[in-house]
């Protein structure tokens, strides 16, 4: 058996999964505020499951991450900096650990989905937007620190960080809704549109086979992928094709499947 353990914001997902990669079981709880509260409340959902030995776990931060030292450098919307996360999951889970972003797990968990393709883009439009590369199924090591997010670019006027005007957090300060309330096609076309700047000039550097968008917004691709083609078309040139875009097909639990993906890659079949 494999563990994932995908630290959100709010709330922290414990998967424990086959060797085969199916879920066996599962835990839910609200992230705490404190960084000594969260281990507590891990070792709590952990010392709660049926499986008790695992070959390996894979964690996702929701963050910037030092692999080498299995340190978490920051959380996106926590207040927690370097931490120890590796050495600390360790002591809780007992097994070998390894640690990387959120994006790039789910980008890796995607990405296995879709063998026929070698470079994958993965996009989160949730909270704030995260970006994933893999190339050949693999977390691509020239782009694993990316923070597609933070790209500037020229929104009413001035630069501004991609996710300060296109996140579910844009969203709601300028709408005063959720995306999952929203039903009116206006603002939808408003939505795709803010989306599709950055996503050009993303498929532009990084040139990728296929796109996945996933995250809180992209769970609703069904509402807007029509007028984000459409806005995707405007931009295409020869040089500059716009490959296929396509919603995550796990996105709920993407970002666990990669921590599997991941410990399994690290870790081997058996311990």
């Amino acid at each position: 058996m494999f563990l994932g353990v995908d630290i959100g914001g709010t709330k922290t997902l414990v998967a424990v999964l086959t060797n085969e990669g199916a879920i066996r079981e599962s835990i839910k709880f609200p992230t705490p505020k404190t960084y000594p509260d969260f281990l507590k409340d891990l070792a709590i959902a952990v010392a709660s499951l049926t499986t008790k030995e695992f070959v390996a776990a894979g964690v996702a931060a929701p963050g910037r991450v030092d692999r080498e030292h299995g340190v978490a450098l920051a959380f996106g919307n926590l207040p927690w900096h370097d931490v120890p996360l590796k050495r600390d999951v360790h002591r809780i889970v007992r097994c070998p650990v390894v640690i990387d972003n959120d994006a790039n797990l789910a980008g890796l968990s995607e990405a296995m989905l879709l063998p026929d393709y070698d470079t994958v883009l993965y996009v989160t439009v949730s909270t704030g937007i995260g970006t994933g590369i893999i190339t050949n199924q693999e977390i691509d090591p020239e782009f694993a620190d990316s923070e597609g997010g933070s790209i500037l670019l020229e929104h009413k006027g001035k630069l501004q960080k991609w996710e300060d005007f296109a996140s579910g957090r844009a969203i709601v300060r300028r709408f005063g809704k959720r995306a999952s309330d929203i039903t009116d096609e206006k603002v939808w076309k408003i939505i795709a549109k803010d989306i599709s700047v950055g996503l050009f000039d993303l498929i532009t550097f990084i040139q990728p086979d296929v796109v996945v968008l996933g995250g809180g917004v992209g769970t609703h691709f069904d509402s807007f992928d029509d007028y984000l083609a459409q806005e995707m078309t405007r931009f295409a040139t020869p040089i500059t094709p716009i490959p296929p875009i396509c919603r995550a097909q796990r996105p709920e639990e993407a970002v666990v499947y990669g921590c599997y993906y991941l410990a399994k890659k690290t870790y081997g079949k058996t311990r």
